[in-house]
């Protein structure tokens, strides 16, 4: 019977291996069209590859742990007919479904985390190998070892755990971190050249332990958000302020339009959409919040791209993005953000939409916190936590005079990179946002 090669497919621009982490199907099992076989892990995000076809799994072609390039083989099934050749390109470039982060943001790398490059003469597609002596680098190895200065004779020493002995990505990370003694390591996974030059990684020190402690190793992606975290607040000076908003009108307006919002629109109607709402509008009201550093130059984005930090199941982060949040009405925000938290807590994110944020909102609130200092996702220079709302008195100025009332507040705090945020901008851009809420007209239409 005719046998059908599953390839791993294209999972971002910048995606250039995964690591299988999981077979869902065991050799000799039925599998169906579109059923999840296998279970990845990129440098973005853990996915789930289904079969492009229906038959029975006959072999492995990678273990789990190995590192697979895009484009390799990875397995094989028995079909009861012949598959075309057209079909193959298509599973090439198929999308994967994806796990968080939470992250958490990958790195964007967690989460939200974009690279530089520049391009040669002639693009080489991802999947293309490197030769050097002898043996096949990916390209994303090839990067990494250019920018620490690793020679091609010094990367042909460097023992691989790939396929055939390839060399992943993670043993140039081991070997990096092993070939520096200071303690300290570089974080090469993914970030630009501007953000690896202002960067160093503690290796934190050894601590005993007696025979009852619980020893939890890092998963993957708590190992990335741990040095993303350690990264940015090692980069950019943060300086964190705080409003205390009046939501009064906000909380009144959905409390009665909440069941109609449903019925007519299809989606429930969370408080997140409308700060989001009021957050690109103080961007493009304050345009230099919507930016990030490059050495020396300030390079102020053109799209407003909001990433939404999500916990995960797992208990990790990941930020999923709103493309061009401040072109879309309350109800496009409603559905994009109802969209990525739904796919977040159901591993179906795809790579591509954790990346290319330009600020990042967390709703600390969630948790019953009501003020924080969130960490820079960089390579933003911005990032604002929303605190919960409570009842509080408060004076209320009427035209017979001043009373105190009942009202519902929050704070919001902003942390910013010192560098190019100063505290007047931070702190206007801070206050136009409390106020587009504190303005909320509770009349507002659906």
């Amino acid at each position: 019977m005719p046998q059908f090669e599953l390839i791993l497919p294209k999972m971002g621009e910048s995606v250039a291996e995964a690591t299988i982490i999981k077979w869902l199907k065991q050799p000799g099992e039925q599998v169906k069209e579109d059923e999840a076989i296998v279970e990845i892990a990129t440098d973005k995000v853990d996915s789930e590859v289904p079969s492009p076809v229906s038959g029975t799994l006959i072999k492995y072609l990678y273990q789990e742990n190995d590192t697979a390039q895009i484009g390799d083989v990875i397995c094989l099934i028995e079909t009861s007919e012949s598959v075309s050749a057209e079909a193959i390109p298509a599973i090439a470039d198929a999308t994967t479904n994806e796990e968080l982060a939470t992250e958490p943001a990958t790195p964007e790398d967690i989460p939200g985390i974009s690279t530089v490059t520049e391009q040669p003469d002639e693009v080489k597609p991802e999947t293309e190998t490197i030769i050097s002596s002898g043996r096949f680098y990916s390209p994303l190895v090839k990067s990494i070892a250019a920018e620490e200065n690793i020679s091609d004779e010094e990367l042909d020493t460097i023992p691989g755990t790939g396929a055939e002995g390839r060399v992943t990505k993670q043993d140039l990370l081991d070997y990096i971190s092993g070939r520096n003694p200071s303690g300290y390591k570089t974080a090469s996974s993914g970030f630009s050249k501007a953000e690896q030059s202002a960067k160093q990684i503690y290796t934190s020190p050894t601590f005993g332990h007696s025979g009852t402690d619980e020893i939890i190793e890092m998963d993957r992606m708590r190992k990335l958000i741990a040095e993303h975290m350690m990264m940015s607040v090692q980069t950019a000076p943060h300086v964190t302020s705080f409003v205390e908003s009046d939501v009064t009108n906000i909380v009144r307006w959905r409390e009665k339009n909440k069941s109609l919002f449903e019925k007519k629109v299809g989606e429930k109607i969370t408080y997140t959409p409308i700060f989001i709402e009021a957050v690109a509008k103080a961007i493009r009201d304050f345009p230099l919040i919507n930016s990030s550093l490059n050495g020396t130059q300030i390079i102020k984005k053109a799209d407003v791209n909001i990433g939404l930090a999500a916990a995960l199941p797992s208990g990790n982060l990941i930020v999923p993005v709103i493309r061009k949040a401040d072109q879309l009405n309350l109800i496009g925000l409603t559905k994009a953000v109802n969209d990525l938290a739904n796919r977040s807590k159901s591993n179906q994110l795809q790579p591509d939409e954790i990346k290319d944020g330009t600020f990042t909102v967390t709703n600390i609130g969630s948790f019953g916190n009501i003020m924080g200092t969130p960490i820079i996702n960089q390579p933003q220079v911005a990032i604002l936590a929303i605190g919960a709302i409570q009842k509080k008195p408060a004076v209320i100025e009427t035209e017979q005079g001043d009373m105190v009332g009942i009202r519902h507040k929050m704070y919001l705090s902003l942390s910013y990179d010192h560098r190019i945020i100063d505290g007047a901008l931070g702190g206007m851009f801070l206050k136009r946002i409390s106020d587009y809420l504190e303005a909320w007209d509770i009349n507002t239409e659906i």
